[in-house]
């Protein structure tokens, strides 16, 4: 029986697309009597089916060989394109992430949603957005990789701009949308040249391929960056880390999604890519360069903030740039470990920031205070939270550090210290957070808060209960992915040897930092001219939108301008004169139409008597130029 479930995972992503289909009666109005409820019960129990069926594949394959079920797509000529799908205890692991996560999420937006004339819209839209991911989990074929991506990409604009009747969330939608498609179209330029040169598309044939690429260094660079610019999207990663911080005016929910597991499929698709990644130092380099300025600058960025999910959402864009430094130095066990842990605790974050932003109608932190006793299941979600994204023993990030510390990487003092600053900036964030929100004095929006209804506890304190248990896969989890042999500890540099405690030590110290500064203080403006300059320079993202405002917005609308008006004055003045041209010509030619007999013969002989004339007169000068000749 397990092995029958184990051969048919392939049908889950479509438990997804079906309740998004069966919901579409009550998303379109066309059942109303019932109200939108009955969409929400399908789409979970669809999610229900989903799980079950990939936990029992997940404990069937530990007892099975790794291989791949292939669907043939298309085959024409010498074209043959597969869409294959990989049985492996990492496909089935991260398909049981998303459909946990994707569950426990549905489950609390059950009550959080509960209000919304919309919800039946919103479950059709999880539903899609659960099937896409699902779907990523279990591909091993780049082609269909691709077409998930674009799907996921789809699914984020359109719940982003759920609540379409404001117009900063359409603007928000637009611009992530638009943003992830740069990178859609770069990396669907990079599938191509690789399929151009005899690659199959499947991401299990890519190591063996690389071995004997036809590739130069120019091409290997320029394949291995446009591959990597599809995850950058999705992981957020500068320079298009903004979309993720303009995605928070979507439903919480969906955010939760987004922040956990959603930027976890970027990063997943890049682990798999891996292997054309070492085709060129240059693509590693740049995988290494952009993960340390986002983990540096989202760091900045996120202390600075005053909206809550603002201030998650940049820390998440943090942890995504060391998921890509582990991916540059080829160590990407670590970097599935990065994402797994991280993902289980930033869901657990937003859910408790949904929950205070649904119990106080805000989500505002300088109108917030003293909610501890008034929700204590959420106080201990964010603590737990924040505790398992810190690397404070003895929870997941903690041993995902340790793993990458403990001397079987190679790995040397700039990347700890890199390490160290995120989980500094990050503790010191969390902690922040935590004395404005839980600490203090209650304020107006917060005196009558109440804790949040059962369905939205229930999935809070179950996936607490599950950040808890996460490091036992983070301590047991064995090398199934790494290309590289890990080196034994006798051979290990000397920053191993103090890399543990520094760890620790920058968490705490990220903790004490974040309980002694002012946090009455954090939103106000300085009378000190440099210390304002430093603060907006943060709060505003170190003014990448503006940049961008002054550099590639006003590029593309000049653009836009200067063939507006070669399409308006050159192209269309062209068609015009032709048009002139042929009407002028045509009222001319109307008044030889007599219908006189006589008249067309006139023509007809004057005619012949030119084409005659210019025929003789070319002939009689041949003619006189010749006899010219004999004369002289």
């Amino acid at each position: 029986m397990a092995e029958f479930f184990l051969e048919t995972v392939w049908i889950v992503p479509f438990y997804g697309f079906m309740g998004a289909i069966l919901t579409l009666p009550w998303s379109l109005g066309t059942i109303r009597r019932t109200g939108p409820r009955p969409a929400a019960y399908i789409n979970i129990l669809m999610t229900l089916v989903a799980f079950i069926h990939g936990t029992i594949a997940f404990n069937a394959i530990w007892t099975e060989q790794t291989h791949q079920l292939g669907f043939q797509w298309l085959s024409v000529a010498d074209l043959s394109l597969k869409l294959t799908v990989e049985l492996s205890p990492v496909s089935l692991g991260a398909l049981e992430l998303v459909t946990g996560i994707s569950l426990l999420v549905q489950l609390y937006a059950l009550g959080y949603m509960e209000k919304d004339w919309s919800m039946a819209r919103f479950f059709g839209l999880m539903g899609f957005f659960e099937a896409s991911l699902s779907g990523i989990a279990l591909s091993d074929s780049l082609l269909l990789t691709y077409g998930l991506l674009e799907l996921l990409t789809l699914s984020t604009y359109l719940l982003v701009g759920f609540w379409y009747a404001q117009p900063l969330v359409v603007t928000a939608a637009r611009d992530a949308f638009l943003t992830k498609r740069v990178g859609d179209i770069a990396i669907l330029m990079g599938m191509v040249a690789i399929s151009a040169y005899g690659a199959d598309l499947d991401f299990s044939d890519l190591r063996e391929w690389v071995s004997s690429h036809p590739f130069n260094s120019v091409g290997a660079a320029l394949v291995g960056l446009s591959l990597i610019a599809g995850p950058t999207g999705k992981c957020a990663q500068f320079p298009f880390n903004l979309w993720l911080d303009e995605a928070m005016e979507g439903p919480n929910p969906a955010g939760i999604l987004r922040n956990s597991i959603v930027v976890s499929a970027g990063g997943y698709v890049l682990i798999k890519l891996q292997p054309v990644f070492t085709l060129s130092p240059v693509s590693s380099d740049v995988l290494i360069v952009l993960g340390t300025v986002t983990v540096i600058g989202t760091s900045l960025m996120a202390i600075a903030q005053i909206d809550i999910k603002r201030a998650l959402s940049h820390s998440t864009s943090s942890y995504m740039g060391l998921v890509f430094i582990a991916v540059g130095l080829g160590q990407v066990d670590i970097a599935f470990l990065l994402l797994f842990t991280h993902a289980i605790a930033k869901a657990l974050l937003f859910m408790s920031a949904g929950s205070i932003i649904l119990t106080t109608s805000n989500q505002n932190l300088t109108e917030m205070g003293g909610l501890w006793s008034r929700m204590p299941a959420t106080t201990i979600a964010f603590i737990v939270g924040s505790a398992g994204l810190t690397s404070l023993a003895p929870l997941g990030m903690f041993w995902t550090f340790h793993r990458w510390f403990n001397g079987s990487w190679n790995v040397d003092w700039r990347l700890l210290g890199i390490v160290m600053f995120a989980n500094v900036l990050s503790a010191i964030n969390l902690t922040r957070l935590f004395r404005i929100i839980f600490l203090g004095k209650p304020q107006a929006k917060t005196r009558r808060a109440p804790e949040v209804p059962w369905s939205m506890a229930v999935p809070m304190v179950a996936l607490s209960a599950f950040t808890l248990v996460a490091p036992l896969a983070s301590i047991n989890w064995p090398l199934w992915l790494s290309p590289n042999i890990p080196i034994s500890p006798e051979n290990a540099s000397n920053v191993t040897q103090f890399a543990t405690p520094l760890l620790i030590l920058s968490g705490v110290l990220g903790c004490v930092i974040g309980s002694l500064i002012n946090v009455r203080q954090a939103w106000a403006r300085s009378s000190k001219v440099y210390v304002r300059f430093v603060q907006d320079l943060l709060a505003y993202d170190f003014y990448v939108e503006k940049l961008y405002e002054v550099t590639i917005v006003a590029a593309v609308s000049s653009l836009s301008k200067v063939t507006s008006w070669i399409d308006r004055y050159i192209v269309d003045g062209a068609v015009n004169l032709v048009s002139l041209a042929t009407i002028f010509s045509g009222n001319a030619l109307k008044y030889n139409v007599t219908g006189q007999s006589q008249f067309y013969l006139l023509t007809i002989l004057l005619a012949v008597s030119v084409l005659l004339w210019s025929i003789l007169n070319g002939q009689w000068s041949t003619v006189t130029n010749y006899w010219s000749s004999l004369i002289s």
